[in-house]
């Protein structure tokens, strides 16, 4: 869901214009317009729609264990992605869906985008063995 378009550095202005009352859902993370536009909701009602979204599209059943995202896409700041997690880890919940492992922050943005998308993976044995397990990340000195 994006609140704004993203600007590329080589374009210099946003990719697509959105007016300040409406939301794009279902929006690319390099900035494609979204799958349709809709007027901004409140927060309850906007991060139903996304996590509506993707537990039927799977679908997600109540008793699924799953590892719960959510990505900022560059412009939303910390608190509103954290407000977002609150609603959708309620509204998982209430579905009976448990969220074993939780991530919020940028971990895929599209420049200075403000929005925000709704991951979930599903955690089968396999799966939640390799999150839990430690990573070294290699770091490159230039």
């Amino acid at each position: 869901m994006a609140l704004t378009a993203c600007t590329p550095p080589a374009k210099g202005s946003p990719l697509f214009d959105l007016p300040e009352d409406a939301v794009e859902m279902g929006v690319g993370i390099h900035g494609e317009p979204g799958r349709k536009r809709e007027k901004l909701q409140s927060a309850d009602a906007m991060v139903s729609e996304l996590v509506s979204a993707v537990v039927d599209d799977l679908p997600y059943s109540s008793g699924d264990r799953v590892a719960l995202m959510v990505n900022g896409l560059g412009g939303t700041p910390i608190g509103e992605l954290y407000l977002v997690y609150g609603r959708a880890h309620k509204q998982l919940t209430e579905r009976g869906i448990d969220i074993g492992r939780s991530y919020v922050g940028e971990c895929c943005t599209s420049l200075d985008m403000a929005g925000v998308s709704i991951t979930l993976v599903r955690l089968e044995d396999e799966i939640s063995d390799l999150l839990a397990d430690p990573a070294e990340i290699p770091i490159r000195v230039f």
